[in-house]
């Protein structure tokens, strides 16, 4: 099984982007669905984690401007920015973490620009 990711581009500040990652096929016992960055020059950071039980994560930074959201019958998960900062600029990496295995996406660009 593999992640898809797309929705990421560049945008002006202010402006908003939806970022999906979809799953090539099943994946069962799933904990979290989630969405990490890497900013040039910085680690890797969780931005938003939906769980099994539907509780939700967002990073300091992105609450109230960014929301998570999934399908659970396509394996797939969102992530509407809105309000988009300088700040926000990194490639996006969505994670599907499951009892059997931990499956990533290849990366998605997010530039915004001033």
């Amino acid at each position: 099984v593999q992640l898809q990711a797309s929705g990421g581009g560049l945008v002006r500040a202010g402006g908003s982007l939806r970022l999906s990652c979809a799953a090539s096929g099943s994946i069962f016992s799933i904990n979290a669905m989630g969405w990490y960055r890497r900013a040039p020059g910085k680690q890797r950071e969780l931005v938003a984690a939906i769980f099994s039980d539907d509780s939700i994560n967002y990073a300091d930074s992105v609450k109230g401007r960014f929301t998570i959201s999934r399908d659970n019958a396509k394996n797939t998960v969102y992530l509407q920015m809105n309000s988009l900062q300088t700040e926000d600029t990194a490639v996006y990496y969505c994670n599907i973490d499951s009892d059997w295995y931990d499956y990533w996406g290849q990366g998605t660009q997010v530039t915004v620009s001033s």
